[in-house]
């Protein structure tokens, strides 16, 4: 069990409250077939490996936001052998992204546990137009205090600067009565430890939890954290 109380839950967005995978399947299929371009599954392996490697590039502050949304469909259409304006194919698939508010499985039920608990923001790396959206389109809306976009602030996590904006727009709480959960040992685990507050891996594929550095505490389920935090199951 937590061994003290937290004021304040930083939640990362995609891949521990919001189901990332499951929306961008959706919003690439339709983009494909709102411009009439035959589509398969090959498709949505090759965008996902380009698209990792450009969100990657762009934490590490080598790319940014604009250049990512065009770059990656140039890419992938050059890969898949279609002729077609990358940026408004981008522009397109933003819309449809923004559309789909699906959440992984208990994140609903876990915010309504700790509402009114805690205060909780969304610390994202994603896009304004696509965060901002799924969020006012899903259940948890009314859960979130903040939601903090890589894209608005100009930083990305892990970066430092990322972090003191959170804080900030927290009221500069202690450190100690914020714990940041999410599911990217980099950009979440790694930037909040570093950054010197509590950390709580989400890893429902238990991978192998590196060497480096120490965290506070591990789940792979949603539910596993009202009771760490002492507020049983709801």
């Amino acid at each position: 069990m937590a061994s003290r109380r937290y004021q304040w839950l930083f939640f990362d967005a995609d891949g521990t409250l919001f189901d990332f995978e499951k929306a961008q399947a959706i919003a690439l299929e339709q983009v494909f077939r709102h411009h009439d371009i035959p589509y398969t599954a090959a498709h949505l392996t090759a965008f996902r490996q380009i698209n990792a490697e450009l969100w990657q590039a762009l934490e590490q502050r080598q790319v940014t936001p604009e250049v990512l949304k065009v770059r990656r469909f140039e890419l992938l259409l050059a890969t898949v052998g279609a002729q077609h304006a990358s940026g408004s194919f981008g522009e397109v698939y933003l819309q449809y992204l923004g559309a789909c508010p699906e959440l992984i499985e208990g994140a609903a039920e876990l915010l309504q546990v700790l509402r009114g608990k805690y205060r909780i923001a969304i610390l994202t790396n994603g896009l304004r137009a696509v965060q901002r959206s799924r969020l006012a389109r899903s259940t948890i809306r009314d859960h979130v205090s903040d939601i903090i976009v890589s894209e608005e602030i100009g930083f990305a996590k892990p970066a430092r600067e990322y972090f003191d904006v959170a804080f900030a727009r927290a009221g500069n709480p202690a450190r100690h009565e914020v714990l940041m959960i999410g599911d990217s040992w980099n950009s979440d685990i790694q930037g909040a430890a570093q950054y010197g507050i509590d950390t709580c891996w989400y890893n429902p594929g238990r991978q192998p939890r590196p060497a480096s550095p120490e965290i506070t505490h591990e789940i792979a389920a949603l539910e596993e954290l009202p009771s760490w935090l002492g507020e049983g199951a709801g």
